[in-house]
Formats: C-alpha cells, structure tokens, sequence
C-alpha cells in the first residue's frame, strides 16, 4: 500500500512538473514584452491627441509563472499580472490601480501580438514594431471599426 502511494504521489509532481512547464512555455511567448521600457503615451480623444512620458517595467515572477508589468506617466500607474492557465489554454490579464482590481481579462496571441479583450468592444494590443520598440494600444469598437484610444510607443531604458 505505501508503494503505491509512492508511486501516486511521484506521478502527482510529475504532473505538477509539466503544468508549470506549459505555463512557463506560454509566458515564454511573450517574452518580447520583458525589459524596462520608456517613452510616450498618447491619448486619442474628443479634445484632440496629448502625450505624456511613460514607463513600463516587465518582468517574470515565480520563476516563469508570471509576467507582471508596472505602468507609470502622469495619466495612470498600473500594476497588472498576467498568467496562463493550462486547464483552460488560456492567458489571464489582471490590472491594478490605486482603486484596487476590477477582473481578470483573457487574452490571447493572434499573429504574434498579444491581445487583452475587456469586452467585445473594448481590447488592449501588445506587440513590437519593427524597429524593436514595444507598442501597446488599446481600441474601442465604433460603428464596426476598431479605433484607437491611445497608444504607447517605447524603447529599452538604456543607462
């Protein structure tokens, strides 16, 4: 009987082995995202465009586990976690401000951008240009075209 509780109990972290492995395995695609990052943050709006300087710190967390990424400008500071499930094969987006959280919000990887839906009218969109910038944009839907709110442009922090 001890034997085979043995054996359950190897398979078992075995098991738990693999699941972060996968996990690590998703987050590691969007490794493109990690660095400290700065530059500038511009809102569309009805008052017209504004641009601030920006921020953005990203980094891995519990070996691999997670991504947590830490927005500061003017405009916003933002703390957000993102985590994959591997039950589920899906990537989790959880922001924090000031106020607390509201949800997690899922997301996915479409043609190599990351991509953060809150609704089916509102998303986030995480890529690098070809210049190897990060750029982050968010977009509301409006009478069937997807149109930018604002929109981050960023270059490696160099000291």
């Amino acid at each position: 009987m001890r034997s085979v509780k043995l054996i359950i109990g190897f398979f078992f972290v075995v098991f738990m082995v693999n699941a972060q492995e996968s996990e690590k395995q998703a987050l590691q695609k969007l490794s493109f995202l990690i660095g400290d990052w700065e530059g500038t943050s511009t809102s569309y709006g009805k008052n017209g465009v504004k641009k601030v300087p920006v921020t953005e710190n990203v980094s891995y967390l519990l070996d691999g586990n997670l991504i947590q990424l830490n927005v500061k400008s003017e405009w916003i500071a933002l703390h957000t976690i993102i985590s994959y499930n591997v039950k589920d094969k899906k990537y989790y987006y959880y922001p924090f401000t000031k106020n607390g959280n509201k949800q997690g919000y899922k997301g996915e990887i479409v043609e190599g951008k990351f991509m953060v839906y809150f609704n089916e009218s509102r998303r986030l969109t995480f890529t690098k240009t070809e210049k190897g910038e990060f750029h982050e944009f968010g977009e509301r839907l409006v009478n069937g075209n997807w149109e930018k709110y604002f929109e981050d442009i960023l270059e490696l922090h160099k000291e």
